[in-house]
């Protein structure tokens, strides 16, 4: 299985709005015949992948699946049929389906005298398909809030400058983090002192991101912008009031609400899943970071932290709407990473602690389902 996990990670990045799934076969004498993983939307599953690879030597052995294979007719047909009719005995699978299209495959299997088992390093599986899996269940994309800052939480010095707070390994590391998202986020704030470029580089075979800047005005992105090169697609994102005069050399736009912090996150993270974005990289400044962290819709925090001190300066985080410590967004790490000179911090939100009984619950921030669509994805 965990074969079988490494393997549906190199589909990180190119199978949105579909999952990453990874298929290890075993013939009847325990030995590996075939393998696969889930390259693109569209294209064959990663059950089907590892089937073609094994052949007959499928027949009687054991399948191993991150995820449970799909019992519908889509694109492509069902994986669960593929494993019945290649004659398999066995099916070991990580993590259920969440998708209520998707689901049953479990149950076709058995039916059919398979045996079926669920659950074998699923913490692992889920973690490597955790976009997918947080878009079907919430019904908007996985936001991983990334930034760079010093030991004293400063991500630009007193007068502005930021290049380079980390090092270049810490950077080329950010590539690997666009290459996996479906969308790349900013604000008219990183639009105007940065101009980002936002593209990945250096990463082969990458599909680019979407490149999108929430520019409430519609006046952070100029002409001659790095953003708008055609390196990958970008989408500027504005107030459905805003006054485009002078506009003519953007891109694609979407006009959203306003919201108490700028544009309303909700509407913009359901105009990105309408466009089949299962996964952002939030790489904005303080108060975008702030609007998305007020909103309760960050999902994951990754933090470079270089050996510098600056002493002022911006902090990475701004208008989050925390005011005293018991309204603190508690964290719960999950990696720290050398990369370079730098450390590299990975943290999601921590579960809110069970309320004592006959206690009032506090309220928790959370971002409502996307109006007007389902949870259901197809495989």
């Amino acid at each position: 299985m965990r074969r079988a996990i490494a393997l549906a990670a190199r589909g990180l990045g190119s199978t949105s709005p579909n999952p990453v799934v990874g298929c290890l076969i075993l013939d009847a004498a325990g030995q590996p015949v075939g393998e696969g993983f889930h390259r693109r939307a569209g294209g064959p599953h990663a059950e089907i992948h590892a089937l073609r690879a094994a052949g007959e030597r499928a027949r009687g052995g054991t399948a191993y699946v991150t995820l449970e294979p799909c019992d519908h007719t889509g694109r492509t047909g069902p994986c669960s049929r593929a494993l019945v009719e290649a004659g398999v005995a066995r099916v070991s699978y990580a993590v259920a389906d969440p998708n209520p299209r998707a689901t049953g495959g479990a149950d076709t299997l058995r039916a059919a005298g398979i045996t079926v088992e669920q659950g074998l390093l699923a913490e692992e599986a889920e973690e490597g398909n955790t976009a997918w899996l947080t878009s079907v269940r919430r019904g908007r994309p996985h936001v991983l809030w990334k930034y760079a800052a010093t030991l004293d939480g400063r991500i630009a010095a007193a007068d502005s400058t930021s290049r380079w707070i980390t090092s270049a390994e810490a950077r080329t590391d950010v590539h690997r983090l666009r290459a996996e998202a479906d969308a790349v986020v900013v604000g008219s704030g990183t639009a105007r002192t940065d101009d980002p470029h936002l593209a990945v580089r250096g990463v082969e075979g990458a599909v680019q991101p979407l490149r999108v800047v929430v520019d409430t005005q519609g006046t952070a992105v100029r002409p001659g912008a790095r953003i708008l090169d055609g390196a990958a697609p970008t989408l500027i994102a504005v107030a459905e009031d805003a006054e485009l005069t002078g506009s003519d050399h953007l891109p694609e736009v979407v006009r959203l609400p306003r919201g108490a912090r700028g544009l309303d996150v909700p509407a913009l993270l359901a105009a990105l899943y309408a466009r089949g974005v299962r996964s952002v990289l939030l790489e904005g400044g303080p108060v975008l970071a702030g609007s998305f962290v007020a909103a309760g819709a960050v999902d994951k925090v990754v933090g470079y932290l270089a050996p510098v001190l600056l002493g002022a300066g911006p902090a990475a985080l701004a208008g989050a709407g925390i005011t005293t410590l018991t309204e603190a967004l508690r964290l719960r790490m999950t990696e720290s990473v050398r990369i370079g000179p730098d450390l590299r911090i990975t943290a999601v939100p921590a579960p809110v602690p069970a309320a004592a009984p006959g206690a009032v619950p506090a309220p928790v921030s959370t971002t409502p389902a996307v109006p007007g669509t389902t949870t259901t994805k197809e495989r």
